[in-house]
């Protein structure tokens, strides 16, 4: 990792009894792409809130650029750039004549600032359409135009919560061009998704929270290497899963076995023979298999092992 421009301390948010955060810590690179990926209720929404300002942290320390967040809130907002998961946008005004408005919030003015829409709608491949009303523009397009706004101000490091929700193939792929580009011209990235070959394509590293705290932390090829197993996941009567345990658990195929609720997961070293055991012991012993679920090795096996969810759940 190159020298940290975001650094987390032992973060915590409690509401009431619910505790929200509970003690994270990292560091996010200069110039990196960093994903943040959890099921709903992970706690990401919440990280992304108090690492941009919009809450207050309960206890822990936020540096940015080696300037502590607590000490001097606005001097970080300025190097910050949020793009929310609900859009912010007047839907009777022209692209343009959006971004000309958010610009003037953020203190630009004149030439500056028209330069500035003119770039940032070329970033996000709006130009064609910059002089349109939003309220005639695709749900891809308004996300695009959303992620145009959080970079008027030329950011170092930019926020995107869940920037692809709900958005056509199309515009997806604009989404990600436009990372990438950003990316490559220096900008620093805090990527939150519920889509794991985002994270797979885009992030130089992820870190998986579940339930609070951060579980995982590490390059996408680095977390497939330690946890990323096949997975072979089947539904099944209680009974059935024991006796399929009890049967297959020294299986040279099958590093581990576990069972969750009606479901067999089986850790695989050797997914196809560990498949083919399942199936021939099953149909030996009359068992009758309600679903059956084969994941390779990759983001999605890695997720599935550490919280027992999809990203998705």
């Amino acid at each position: 990792m190159s020298e940290p421009i975001l650094t987390v301390q032992e973060l915590y948010k409690a509401y009431g009894e619910i505790q929200a955060v509970r003690g994270i810590s990292f560091q996010i690179g200069r110039g990196e792409i960093f994903g943040l990926l959890g099921p709903n209720g992970a706690g990401k929404t919440t990280t992304v809130s108090i690492l941009t300002g919009l809450l207050a942290p309960d206890r822990g320390q936020i540096t940015v650029d080696g300037i502590s967040f607590q000490k001097m809130p606005k001097e970080i907002r300025a190097k910050l750039g949020l793009v929310p998961q609900d859009l912010a946008l007047y839907p009777t005004l022209s692209a343009r004549d959006n971004l000309l408005f958010f610009g003037r919030l953020y203190g630009l003015h004149g030439k500056r600032l028209r330069e500035r829409v003119e770039v940032v709608l070329e970033i996000v491949q709006l130009t064609p359409r910059a002089g349109d009303a939003v309220q005639t523009f695709s749900g891809g397009m308004k996300r695009r135009l959303n992620i145009a706004v959080g970079l008027l101000h030329e950011p170092e490091l930019l926020f995107l919560d869940e920037p692809s929700v709900g958005v056509d193939p199309q515009s997806r792929n604009a989404i990600f061009e436009s990372v990438e580009v950003l990316n490559r011209a220096g900008l620093t990235i805090l990527y939150t998704t519920h889509y794991m070959e985002e994270a797979q394509r885009l992030c130089h590293r992820v870190a998986i929270m579940d339930r609070g705290q951060i579980i995982a932390l590490d390059t996408p090829a680095a977390l497939i290497r330690e946890w990323g197993s096949g997975l072979i996941i089947a539904g099944l009567p209680e009974e059935a899963a024991e006796r399929l345990t009890a049967h297959l658990e020294h299986h040279p195929a099958v590093k581990a076995i576990r069972r969750r609720d009606d479901r067999l997961y089986l850790e695989a070293s050797h997914t196809q023979g560990a498949l083919i055991a399942l199936l021939d012991a099953a149909n030996r012993m009359n068992l009758p298999l309600k679903s059956l679920e084969v994941l390779e090795a990759n983001l999605e096996a890695v997720f599935l092992h550490l919280t027992g969810k999809r990203l998705r759940d």
